[in-house]
């Protein structure tokens, strides 16, 4: 594993999906794991998210439109808290669903409907 793309990817990781998400997860890695949840943070956070070339908001709504068309929902939360953290708002995560009821089916967007409602409340209590 490179250490720097691992270092790079940890400090992207936790500004996005938060430091104590991210401890919690490497914390919880075993030996059976570990190798993946290093790979991921190498590949994914410092490889697929280390560059300047696209920013960190315009990422994770493309996160949310291709974790949402797999139907990935546990991942898809997980997501659209880093994408509301990356400054993607209400209205921008309704059109990225309205996307994927057209391109995946009305199921999927009232699943996506249902996981965004319950992030942003807990994200903007009343």
């Amino acid at each position: 594993m490179d250490q720097d793309l691992f270092e790079k990817g940890l400090a992207q990781r936790k500004a996005t999906l938060g430091a104590e998400y991210v401890e919690k997860n490497l914390a919880a890695a075993d030996d059976f794991t570990r190798p993946f949840q290093e790979a991921m943070t190498a590949w994914c956070w410092g490889f697929g998210w280390g560059d300047d070339v696209i920013d960190a908001k315009t990422r994770s709504m493309m996160n949310l439109a291709m974790i949402g068309a797999l139907g990935k929902m546990t991942e898809w939360e997980t997501h659209c808290r880093g994408a509301v953290t990356n400054g993607v708002s209400k209205e921008e995560i309704r059109a990225i669903i309205h996307v994927i009821g057209i391109y995946c089916g009305v199921p999927q967007a009232l699943e996506c409907f249902r996981v965004a409602k319950k992030v942003l409340e807990e994200e903007n209590p009343k």
